[in-house]
């Protein structure tokens, strides 16, 4: 005689909670959740910003680059790890500087350079055929000061030097600047999220006894980067880049003086390719420009330079090479 064991079914999972409305709440999706983790910001651990000096830099190497009108070849020769010997030629023409229409003289000159580059310790020269000296030094004096010297000697009373020290914090950076001892800079800027970090800045010249403070702030993500600066002397400069891919960036900029109340206004792309750069604009006063930097071979590049202006008949058209690296 066998027995027999009953087995009871399981208890019915209870109803869900109804909202006051009759509607079943929604549940937090799991991938939510995750994100929201993950926006969580310390501010203890912000990035250290940008230097003040460089908060419209993504603008500037898209918007402005280094335009000519002639001929340029120049050519770099690393003779060791650390030092290269760099020759520079340039024959094209300049424009005479307060005249009111385009008058170009032709000109010509060479250069010469010699480099030094050390983890902690780099030196530039440039010294032309008309005399004129060039200088600049980086100086690496501690892991968060740095020692940077510009230096330029020329016939006459118009050489000058400046020295800039710059302290850079965990998540801010200060930077104190002067020149032929009339000139004195102060600035500081701080992360204050991840994305946006804000600055001030003082200054005082000294030959012309005038003094002045600015502003600047500067938001960046992985696909923009949006900058603005104001001082007191009535600039007013504004900048904005999209990254639209890995290859291809969109800039404008916008530029405002108050005491001669111009106003300037410019947009142009960044297009790289895997063998070439190519950058160009369009401003608000008609001038279209563009520059091309074609890599030909390893350590050799073509340049090609365009500027044109139709309302004052300007046009400048210029061609180079580059070798070394």
């Amino acid at each position: 005689m066998g027995s027999s064991v009953s087995h009871a079914a399981p208890p019915a999972p209870p109803p869900p909670v109804a909202s006051p409305l009759g509607l079943i709440p929604p549940q937090p999706d799991a991938k939510e959740s995750e994100s929201k983790a993950e926006e969580k910001v310390d501010y203890l651990n912000l990035p250290c910003p940008v230097p003040y000096e460089e908060i419209q830099r993504e603008a500037l190497f898209s918007l402005k680059p280094e335009l000519f009108e002639g001929m340029r070849f120049d050519f770099t020769k690393g003779l060791n790890q650390r030092f290269s010997l760099s020759h520079s030629v340039f024959m094209g023409s300049m424009e005479l500087p307060q005249s009111a229409e385009p008058v170009k003289v032709p000109t010509a000159h060479y250069e010469f350079g010699a480099n030094f580059i050390d983890p902690k310790f780099m030196l530039f020269g440039r010294v032309l055929t008309d005399g004129r000296l060039n200088a600049r030094a980086k100086i690496d004096l501690t892991d968060n000061l740095i020692l940077k010297i510009n230096a330029q000697i020329q016939n006459g009373p118009y050489s000058q030097g400046t020295f800039n020290f710059d302290y850079k914090g965990k998540d801010y950076r200060t930077q104190f600047q002067m020149g032929n001892g009339a000139f004195y800079g102060f600035n500081y800027i701080q992360s204050v999220t991840p994305n946006l970090s804000l600055g001030t800045e003082a200054f005082w010249l000294g030959h012309q006894r005038k003094s002045g403070v600015g502003f600047a702030a500067r938001y960046n993500t992985d696909k923009m980067v949006a900058a603005g600066q104001v001082a007191s002397t009535g600039l007013v400069a504004l900048s904005y880049v999209h990254k639209v891919s890995e290859k291809v960036s969109l800039a404008s900029d916008f530029m405002y003086n108050a005491m001669s109340r111009d106003a300037t206004a410019s947009f142009g792309y960044d297009y790289m390719l895997r063998q070439c750069r190519l950058r160009g604009k369009i401003d608000s006063n008609g001038v279209v420009s563009a520059f091309l930097e074609e890599r030909l071979n390893m350590g050799v590049n073509f340049i090609l330079s365009a500027e044109i202006e139709h309302a004052k008949k300007d046009y400048k058209f210029g061609f180079g090479m580059t070798v070394g690296e």
